[in-house]
C-alpha cells in the first residue's frame, strides 16, 4: 500500500515538473497567447533558475526515500465556521478566510468569492490514496454560503478539485480560469457559459470586484499525458479601493516585479510557501525566495498559503512557516500566519501568532 501510495502522488502532484510528457492541442485558440509554443504552455525564459533534477531521480526519490516529520502528530488547530458567522462580517470590508492549503473564502465587499477551492479528503485521481488531510476544512460544502465568483490559478490535484467543483458546479455565479481550464470544468458538470478564461494581463469585472490573470512560473497537467496543455496563473482581485495578490503556484521569476510596479503594489499578498525541494527549484519557492517575490510586489502584509494541509514535499511540515516567521521578523516585514478558519480583515490590524510551536 505505501508503494502505491507513493506511485499515485508521483503521476499526480505538482511537484514533478520534468516527469510527464508534453500535451497540448495545435489547432487550439491557444495558438495566439505569447505563452503558448510548440502545442503546450511555456514558461517565459529566465536563466537565474537553478536546474531541476532528472525525472528518474525525481520518481525514485518519491518511490524510496524516507520522509521525516512530513505530518504533523497532534492536531493542527482549526476555528470552526459557521454561515451566520461570515454574514456577519462587515459587508463594507473585504475578508479572507482560510480553509487549508492554498484554499481560500473571501467576503469581498459583501459577496463570496473561493480561491482554489479543495475540500476533499485527498488530492488524487483516486479517491482511496494519494496525500490525505491533515485536517478538516473549518466548514462544509453545504455550508459555505453563495459564491459570486471562484478562481482557479492551474489545474493540479491540490488546486482543482473534482468533488469540490462537481458540488459546486451550479451554486457559483461565475468561475475565472486559465486558458485551456475551462474544458476541465466543463467535463466537471461545470456550465460552459459560467466560465471565463484568461491569458496573462486579462481581466474581467464582476460585481464590482476585478480580477486580473498575471504570469506565474509552474506547470500544469493532471495525467502523465497532458503536461502543459492547459495554462497556470498568478492572480490579483481589486474590491474597494484594496488590491489582493495570490500567488498561485510558482518559482521565483522576474514577473514579480513587473507585476508590483504595473499594479502598485497591494495590501495583502497570499505568497506561495511550502512545497519546495531542490530537486525542483523551477516550479516552487522557498521562503527566503518568497519574501523577496513579496518585496518585488511592493506587498503590505505578507500572508502564507500552501502549507499546512497535505504532506507534498520532504521538508517538515512547519518548517515553512518557522522558516518565513523568522525571515519577516529579521526584515521587519508584516507577517499573517493565520490558523485554519481564522478571518482577516484586509488593512486591519491583527496579531500575529505563530499557532504552530510545540506542535509535533
Amino acid at each position: 500500500m505505501r508503494f502505491l501510495h507513493r506511485l499515485l502522488l508521483l503521476a499526480c502532484l505538482p511537484l514533478l515538473a520534468h516527469c510527464a510528457s508534453t500535451g497540448g492541442n495545435c489547432s487550439a485558440p491557444y495558438a495566439a497567447s505569447p505563452q503558448f509554443k510548440d502545442c503546450a504552455f511555456v514558461n517565459p525564459p529566465n536563466p537565474d533558475t537553478p536546474p531541476s533534477a532528472g525525472a528518474w531521480s525525481i520518481w525514485s526519490r518519491f518511490i524510496f526515500a524516507s520522509k521525516v516529520g512530513t505530518v504533523p502528530i497532534d492536531a493542527i488547530p482549526v476555528r470552526p465556521l459557521t454561515t451566520a458567522q461570515l454574514e456577519a462580517l462587515d459587508p463594507q470590508a473585504n475578508h479572507v478566510v482560510r480553509l487549508g492549503h492554498s484554499s481560500h473564502l473571501l467576503k469581498l465587499q459583501g459577496r463570496f468569492w473561493l480561491i482554489d477551492p479543495v475540500f476533499g479528503e485527498r488530492v488524487s485521481p483516486v479517491g482511496f490514496a494519494g496525500p490525505k488531510r491533515f485536517h478538516a476544512p473549518p466548514l462544509t460544502l453545504q455550508q459555505l454560503p453563495a459564491i459570486e465568483g471562484l478562481i482557479l490559478s492551474h489545474d493540479h490535484y491540490d488546486h482543482l478539485d473534482v468533488p469540490t467543483i462537481e458540488y459546486l458546479a451550479q451554486r457559483v455565479q461565475r468561475y475565472f480560469v486559465p486558458l485551456g481550464v475551462k474544458r476541465r470544468l466543463v467535463e466537471m458538470g461545470v456550465p460552459a457559459e459560467r466560465v471565463q478564461e484568461f491569458d496573462w494581463w486579462q481581466g474581467a469585472t464582476q460585481a464590482g470586484v476585478r480580477v486580473t490573470a498575471t504570469p506565474a512560473q509552474h506547470f500544469s497537467g493532471r495525467s502523465l499525458s497532458d503536461r502543459n496543455s492547459t495554462l497556470w496563473a498568478s492572480w490579483v482581485i481589486e474590491s474597494g479601493g484594496q488590491r489582493i495578490f495570490y500567488s498561485g503556484d510558482t518559482g521565483y521569476f522576474p514577473g514579480f516585479k513587473q507585476i508590483g510596479d504595473r499594479f502598485g503594489g497591494f495590501d495583502v499578498a497570499l505568497m506561495e510557501n511550502g512545497a519546495y525541494d531542490a530537486y525542483w527549484p523551477a516550479v516552487h519557492m522557498t521562503p527566503e525566495q518568497s519574501v523577496q517575490a513579496f518585496v518585488d510586489l511592493r506587498g503590505k502584509l505578507l500572508y502564507s498559503v500552501h502549507n499546512s494541509t497535505f504532506d507534498l514535499a520532504f521538508h517538515t511540515w512547519q518548517d515553512p512557516l518557522n522558516r518565513m516567521a523568522d525571515l519577516a521578523a529579521a526584515k521587519g516585514i508584516a507577517l499573517a500566519t493565520p490558523e485554519i478558519g481564522e478571518v482577516l480583515t484586509v488593512g486591519q490590524a491583527r496579531s500575529n501568532r505563530r499557532w504552530w510551536v510545540g506542535l509535533r
